[in-house]
C-alpha cells in the first residue's frame, strides 16, 4: 500500500481537519487527533504533528499539505533542530524580514506568499495598527490592517495562480517545492527593494524542515544568511504576522476576482461545500474552467465530477 508521512504545525492540522470534515471517521486510533477517509486514501493525524497518508491517492493528498518524509529526511529532522536554524534569543525585538503563505489548503484560489520587513523602530507602530497572528483576525480586520501595512513597511508579494500551479504540479513538482521557490523569490525581491538595508534576521514560517527547504532550492540563488525557521512564527515576530496579513489580503482579493469571473461566490477551504461549488462551476462553464479556478490534483476535482454526473443522471 502506498503511503506518505508529513509533519505539520498544530494550526495546519486543524486546517486539515476542517478540510476533510466530510470524510472524518467516528473513531480514531490511539494518539491521533483525527482520521479521515476521502476517496482512495486514509489520513491519520497524530498529536506529534505527523500525518500518515495511506492508499492509492496518498501521494496526491500529502502533496496538498507538505513534503513527504523519507528515511533520510527523518535523519535531517534531528539535524534541523540545530540552533543554526532556530530563531535567536531576543528576535522579537530585532529588525526582521518575515515570510508566510496563504492558500495552500484551499481548492479554489491561488497560493499567495508575502514577506515583510519590520524595522525594530516600527514594532510599536505595527502593534498600534493591529498587527498580530492572522488566525486571531477576521477577514474585514485583515483587509483594514493590510491596507495600512502596505503603506507603512517594505514588503514583497507573489501570487501563484492556478493555471501555473497546475502546470508545475503536472510536471511532478510538489507543493512543498513550489512554496520554497516562492518564499526564496519573495525574500530576494524584498532585499533588492530595501537598497542595501540589512535585516538582523530572516524568519520563515516553517512548512518544511530547513534541510528539505534548501534542497528544494538546489541550483538556484538561495537567500540563506541569517535565515531561521519556526512553526507558529507569527507569534514570534511581528514581521511574520504582517506577512501573513498581506498574503491573506491578496488571497481575498484574488478570490473576489474569481467570484466575479465565475458569476458565483467562490468558497474558501476544501470541504464538501467546495465540491458543490466546483460542480456548479463545471455545469455553468465546463470542466475546463477548473484549470483556472482550482488546484486540479486535489480530491475535490473527482468529487465535483461525481456530483455533476449525479445531477445530470
Amino acid at each position: 500500500m502506498s503511503h506518505s508521512i508529513i509533519k505539520v504545525s498544530a494550526s495546519a492540522m486543524e486546517q486539515m481537519k476542517q478540510s476533510y470534515a466530510g470524510s472524518l471517521t467516528p473513531a480514531v486510533p490511539q494518539g491521533a487527533v483525527f482520521q479521515a477517509k476521502p476517496p482512495g486514501c486514509t489520513i491519520t493525524a497524530y498529536r506529534s504533528g505527523k500525518v500518515l497518508f495511506q492508499g492509492k491517492n496518498a501521494g496526491t493528498e500529502a502533496a496538498r499539505w507538505g513534503t513527504a518524509e523519507t528515511p533520510k529526511a527523518k535523519k535531517t529532522v534531528k539535524k534541523a533542530a540545530d540552533p543554526l536554524y532556530a530563531p535567536p534569543a531576543g528576535i522579537a525585538s530585532m529588525s526582521v524580514i518575515g515570510s508566510d503563505e496563504v492558500g495552500t489548503g484551499d481548492y479554489f484560489g491561488p497560493i499567495t506568499v508575502a514577506c515583510a520587513y519590520a524595522d525594530k523602530t516600527k514594532l510599536s507602530l505595527m502593534r498600534e495598527l493591529g498587527v498580530k497572528d492572522s488566525k486571531d483576525l477576521k477577514d474585514p480586520q485583515i483587509i483594514e490592517i493590510a491596507k495600512l501595512l502596505i503603506k507603512t513597511i517594505p514588503y514583497s508579494l507573489l501570487v501563484l495562480k492556478n493555471e501555473k500551479y497546475n502546470q508545475m504540479q503536472e510536471k511532478g513538482m510538489s507543493q512543498g517545492k513550489m512554496k520554497a521557490l516562492l518564499h526564496n523569490q519573495a525574500i530576494s525581491n524584498l532585499l533588492r527593494k530595501m537598497n542595501g538595508v540589512k535585516p538582523e534576521a530572516i524568519l520563515i514560517d516553517q512548512f518544511a524542515e530547513p534541510g528539505i527547504y534548501f534542497k528544494h532550492l538546489s541550483g538556484r540563488d538561495i537567500v540563506k544568511e541569517k535565515t531561521f525557521f519556526s512553526t507558529k512564527a507569527e507569534s514570534i515576530h511581528l514581521s511574520v504576522a504582517a506577512a501573513s496579513i498581506i498574503a491573506r489580503y491578496s488571497f481575498l482579493i484574488e478570490m473576489d476576482k474569481l467570484s466575479r469571473e465565475a458569476g458565483m461566490t467562490i468558497p474558501k477551504g476544501a470541504g464538501p461545500h467546495v465540491d458543490e461549488a466546483a460542480a456548479k462551476l463545471i455545469i455553468n462553464k465546463g470542466e475546463g474552467a477548473l484549470r483556472t479556478f482550482t488546484k486540479l490534483h486535489f480530491a475535490n476535482t473527482q468529487k465535483a465530477k461525481r456530483l455533476v454526473e449525479r445531477k445530470r443522471s
